[in-house]
């Protein structure tokens, strides 16, 4: 049975506590193992099926996640489209800690990935239209349902994608800044290609939890429980999006 909606969980969000679930399933891929089993269940009266990025026990650091199976688990159990929900640090003035972004566009600067399915002797040459990497549909229900939802947010965001597990010096935020990037993150790429390769659709939520290096109260230094302070408030946030989500989405 095809389950319509998929979350993928980040850090802060290892576990999606409204979900009632009805049972999880390990899933053998081509690509080796995902990160965890699926967790299936309900959401408001919606089926859905729940991923933890990092592991159930935020094991996986963002380097070493295998996101190819990741994501052909969720599209093997049917999923059509995925809401990935991760925390980032604000570049941009306004995405200051505690912010909600919906993110529209992606700078990659990860390395050594696996990006692509098609991949050995026997696979053709395949490319993918990446000119907007988030599907505007599953975007334009985040918003929506955002204000259902009585939660403010950003409704727009450049997601530079970097490599960690390490942060950023101030310099290289300087760098992303110059580029274009509003926020930061590590495990958007190879993600959201991975994705548009299955012809899933894909939107994500962007948690702000810090500034990044060299702005703001991250001027000199990131204070790890601060992040972890602001990480708790937010992701209740989110969880009443995703609620909303799945009560005013009809596919859910």
């Amino acid at each position: 049975m095809s389950v319509p909606l998929g979350i993928i969980g980040g850090s802060g969000l290892t576990q999606l506590s409204t979900l009632e679930t009805t049972r999880q399933q390990v899933i053998r891929t081509p690509f080796g193992e995902p990160s965890g089993a699926l967790t299936f269940g309900t959401l408001s009266g919606r089926d859905v099926v729940f991923l933890a990025r990092h592991g159930y026990g935020h094991t996986i650091p963002p380097h070493q996640v295998n996101y190819r199976a990741n994501i052909w688990a969720l599209h093997a159990a049917g999923v059509q489209r995925i809401v990935s929900v991760a925390s980032v640090g604000g570049i941009r003035a306004d995405m200051g800690p505690g912010v909600i972004a919906i993110p529209h566009q992606i700078l990659d600067y990860t390395w050594g990935r696996k990006q692509t399915f098609f991949e050995g002797p026997d696979q053709p040459v395949t490319h993918v239209d990446f000119t907007h990497p988030y599907t505007e549909s599953v975007r334009q229900v985040l918003l929506a349902a955002a204000q259902h939802a009585g939660e403010t947010v950003v409704a727009d965001g450049v997601y530079a994608a970097t490599q960690g597990p390490r942060l950023e010096s101030a310099a290289e935020i300087d760098r992303l800044e110059r580029d274009g990037a509003t926020v930061v993150g590590m495990t958007g790429m190879p993600e959201a290609v991975l994705a548009r390769e299955l012809e899933v659709a894909y939107g994500a939520i962007a948690v702000v939890v810090n500034h990044a290096a060299g702005r703001g109260e991250s001027r000199d230094g990131i204070h790890l429980e601060d992040i972890n302070r602001t990480l708790a408030g937010a992701i209740a946030r989110v969880r009443r999006i995703l609620e909303s989500l799945v009560q005013i989405d009809g596919r859910p």
